[in-house]
């Protein structure tokens, strides 16, 4: 599989539910994963080191998990070279808004700072995106995400049978 890592990256410990399934993901691949807490508004040198290293120490992909005003996304583009997702995570303390400020702060990056964003709370998404974009240039993990789709039809159409048949 791939010699590069994914950095999952989240601004506090209460997004790690949300995050773990980006991780299960990775880990599912044979992908190598980095997590770290980072947050854009407590730790923001840290923050900061972190991107302007991360493609010099072997990350290919970054997959960053932000609730609320949810700057970590775009913070971390602006200081790196490499692709960012963002996650838009339902903060705790602001449950009210499910999601729809976090997801609004993350695909509103203004030109020339690029960062994907997947569904609000879907990590998983965000893991297999990553997978897709270290497989451009690994024909294993190509070859798994083939079989990981195939596996996936296979299942509906079993389904589909199996609710026709009945």
């Amino acid at each position: 599989m791939s010699t590069l890592r994914v950095a999952v990256i989240m601004g506090s410990d209460s997004d790690l539910p949300t995050m773990q399934a980006a991780i299960d993901v990775l880990n599912d691949f044979g992908v190598t994963v980095e997590t770290r807490i980072l947050s854009a508004h407590r730790t923001p040198d840290e923050m900061l080191n972190f991107a302007r290293a991360a493609a010099d120490a072997g990350i290919g992909v970054i997959i960053a998990g932000a609730g609320g005003a949810a700057h970590l996304p775009g913070m971390v583009a602006s200081a790196t070279t490499l692709p960012v997702i963002g996650v838009p995570v339902v903060a705790e303390s602001m449950k009210t808004l499910g999601g729809v400020d976090a997801l609004l702060s993350i695909v509103q990056m203004p030109a020339g700072i690029p960062v994907a964003s997947v569904a609000i709370g879907n990590a998983r998404n965000a893991g297999l995106l990553a997978v897709r974009i270290l497989a451009t240039a690994d024909d294993a993990l190509r070859d798994a995400m083939r079989a990981y789709q195939q596996t996936m039809h296979d299942t509906v159409v079993r389904k589909d049978d199996a609710l026709r048949t009945t």
